[in-house]
């Protein structure tokens, strides 16, 4: 069941009724935590068990982390979340992978061994949640959130369907205050809420969805196509993965505001930034703000010490790489976010003082940003090395591999949207929905609808982040 689909309406509509019919916060609860695990239990409900078992983990680590004050017996608790979560994580995710690595290295060297690789189906959402769960006993462990005794407050707070499967990865303590009271259906802004629903729901079911055949077909086999189709390719899948993304964003946030809860803003304009650090500011924002709270400002450091920072930043950008997948493309394509990263913060020391600000500047550091992470992004999307070498000389070179073409005109629905991206960051502001009449908001909003349904691909496609 993903958000796009019609059956989850005949979903939410019942559980945001039941929701506000309840008049007591713990029924309430309760009622949102047997609808999240039965969204979950759509996809596999063998897999429940591992949510339960973080859930139960961090419960109890979290509750000994607060009775003691003694720091190794703070230390080994939270040691064990970590391990656990990890451990999780590292089984269903990675177990493959470091095999088939480890083997390929001894073959290499001349010891060849055969490991046993696990036939494991990678649980939906794992990623996400695990990160939920670790950080709530990080943040106790680090005194910055007391330990919830309610195992309902902490189930409900991994489980939230809204943002299970594909995050935003929320915080325990920016989360876990709203359970604390009863919700009021008068504090929910309702409209703003719908349309950004249809925002999500126009960027994966209109665009993304109808720009995928063309990006899968190139794809398939770079080799065959010409390196103006080498261009549409890579820039449409810079579209596709943003609107599949950030729509299944603006429509997780959009649900759980209509239950009353705030999720936080997971993208901001990402492809209007004028540097790739920038960039890492605005894009996956869940993601990125935890990797540095919990991995960067964990690494060792030495004040004054450049090569450190470049380090730090480098290992991180690693791990944000092997975090997506477990396949050497996304550690390659962590390595060059890790490089640019550095590059740029040079580049920025070095111009600060010497190069005047201007509009001309600005607009051709976005375009440089944007080159370099379309480049990056062939890394990511191909299925291996070779392909992506094929598609990046085609792409840098403009070297012709072949004589097929895709559709020109697919270079101005980019400049269309391109555009539409940018006037949107300054039309969002608007509030003519709040103010008009209920019946001018329904009927334009119906009007909306609509014209969405009439766009939408006949077939709905996966969210390209459930498979991390």
């Amino acid at each position: 069941m993903i958000f796009s689909e019609l059956r989850f309406l005949f979903f939410f509509v019942p559980v945001f009724a039941m929701h506000w019919a309840l008049p007591r916060n713990r029924p309430r609860k309760m009622w949102l935590l047997a609808a999240s695990y039965l969204f979950y239990a759509a996809w596999d409900w063998r897999f429940l068990a591992l949510i339960w078992v973080s859930t139960l983990i961090d419960y109890l680590v979290g509750l000994q982390l607060e009775a003691h004050r003694d720091p190794l017996t703070r230390r080994r608790w939270v040691t064990v979340s970590i391990v656990a979560n990890l451990g999780l994580l590292g089984y269903f995710k990675y177990f493959n992978f470091f095999a088939e690595s480890l083997a390929g290295v001894l073959d290499f060297i001349g010891l060849p061994v055969g490991f046993q690789t696990l036939n494991v189906i990678l649980p939906v959402g794992i990623s996400f949640y695990t990160f939920q769960t670790m950080s709530y006993s990080l943040d106790i462990y680090r005194g910055r959130l007391k330990a919830t005794r309610s195992l309902l407050d902490l189930a409900l707070f991994v489980g939230f369907f809204p943002q299970l499967l594909a995050g935003p990865i929320v915080r325990a303590r920016a989360f876990l205050p709203f359970l604390e009271e009863r919700r009021l259906l008068a504090d929910v802004e309702f409209r703003p809420a719908l349309m950004l629903f249809l925002v999500g729901y126009v960027k994966k079911a209109c665009i993304s969805d109808n720009i995928s055949p063309f990006v899968d077909v190139y794809y398939a086999n770079p080799s065959e196509f010409t390196a103006m189709s080498a261009w549409i390719a890579v820039l449409l899948f810079g579209v596709q993965i943003y609107c599949d993304f950030s729509g299944y964003s603006d429509m997780a946030i959009a649900c759980a505001r209509m239950l009353g809860y705030e999720l936080g803003e997971n993208f901001n304009f990402p492809y209007l930034s004028s540097s790739i650090t920038e960039f890492w500011t605005r894009w996956h924002i869940s993601l990125t703000s935890w990797m540095r709270d919990y991995v960067y400002f964990s690494l060792p450091r030495r004040r004054g010490s450049n090569l450190v920072v470049h380090r730090n930043l480098f290992l991180t950008a690693l791990v944000i790489g092997l975090w997506h997948g477990a396949a050497w493309n996304y550690v390659v394509w962590g390595a060059m976010n890790g490089v640019a990263v550095s590059v740029q913060r040079e580049w920025s020391k070095w111009a600060r003082g010497r190069l005047r600000d201007s509009t001309l500047r600005t607009g051709l550091s976005i375009c440089v940003t944007l080159y370099v992470l379309h480049l990056q992004s062939i890394v990511f999307r191909a299925q291996d090395v070779g392909t992506a070498l094929d598609v990046a000389r085609s792409y840098v070179l403009f070297q012709n591999l072949g004589t097929r073409t895709l559709d020109p005109s697919l270079l101005l629905l980019f400049v269309l949207l391109a555009i539409a991206h940018g006037v949107t960051r300054y039309v969002r502001q608007a509030t003519w929905w709040t103010t008009a009449p209920d019946w001018a908001f329904a009927a334009s909003y119906g009007v909306l609808v609509a014209i969405a349904v009439g766009l939408i691909h006949p077939t709905a496609q996966p969210f390209i982040y459930f498979q991390f």
